[in-house]
């Protein structure tokens, strides 16, 4: 099942207090960017972001859930939680740098 663009624009909404968020449309779903790097997408309308340490330890209730077949496992995000998620991309990208 492909992502709704709707689900994207909300994720984009609840992520623009950060400074460099961005999308790319991809085979019926979204990579999200921050800053140019990969921190997550958007899969079958759930919000996955990159098992980082920094990210399971952020939130380390948050189920991990397969994006595709044959992927890692990344963690469901509470996108509805714009505080966490103002600390939890940050952390993600710098893992990632």
């Amino acid at each position: 099942m492909a992502s709704d663009k709707e689900y994207l624009d909300f994720v984009l909404e609840q992520l623009s207090e950060l400074d460099g968020i961005s999308s790319r449309s991809m085979m019926g779903e979204y990579i999200i960017y921050y800053k140019g790097k990969v921190i997550g997408g958007i899969y079958d309308n759930r919000f996955l972001v990159k098992n980082t340490k920094s990210a399971a330890k952020i939130t380390p209730e948050a189920p991990l859930e397969l994006p595709y077949e044959g992927a890692k496992k990344m963690l469901l995000a509470d996108i509805d939680n714009k505080d966490l998620m103002n600390s939890l991309i940050p952390a993600v990208y710098d893992d990632l740098c």
